[in-house]
């Protein structure tokens, strides 16, 4: 079973990821019956018939989706993940932060795709907090990639508070 990196863990991934064929739609892709990430097209197209399939289902998007397509049903959901195509495309730290901020989405947020250890730090700044990692990449070594550095400078998603702001109510040495 694949591993992946989940709250700076190494775990088994239980979730597979499903891709439609060539010669499937999302109205006709079989779902399977263990615990799946479900394209966003799959979710739209059959959202009744999942919700009543899946306790808590798991849905994906691609990096040419955006999170507003889930805004009323992020509390449904027991995975988001974010696909990163290729390392180079980054409009998916866009959506885990849109998930986070805008729709207050407090569930995991995985990467999958092209996800390589020098992303990390950068992902989780943006609210990722699970990755699978590219599958040629060892989650071990991954690990410490989520503490290249020590504090960071501006707010993100995962310090809503600037370092100025962090510094300036801390107690005088």
């Amino acid at each position: 079973m694949p591993r992946i990196i989940s709250n700076h863990c190494i775990v088994e991934d239980h979730w597979q990821v499903l891709t439609l064929a060539a010669d499937e739609t999302p109205a006709t892709v079989t779902l399977p019956a263990a615990p799946v990430l479900l394209p966003l097209a799959v979710w739209l197209a059959r959202r009744d018939e999942i919700i009543a399939r899946y306790p808590q289902p798991g849905v994906w998007l691609d990096s040419d989706e955006g999170p507003e397509a889930l805004a009323g049903d992020t509390d449904r959901f027991a995975v988001i993940a974010v696909n990163f195509p290729k390392f180079t495309d980054g409009r998916s730290y866009s959506s885990a932060r849109l998930l986070r901020e805008r729709y207050r989405y407090s569930g995991e947020i995985r990467a999958i795709g092209d996800v390589l250890q020098d992303q990390l730090f950068y992902m989780r700044r943006c609210g990722i907090n699970a990755y699978a990692l590219r599958a040629d990449k060892d989650p071990e070594k991954a690990l410490a990639g989520l503490t290249v550095f020590s504090d960071s400078y501006q707010a993100a998603a995962d310090q809503p508070l600037p370092a100025f702001r962090r510094h300036a109510t801390q107690e005088p040495a």
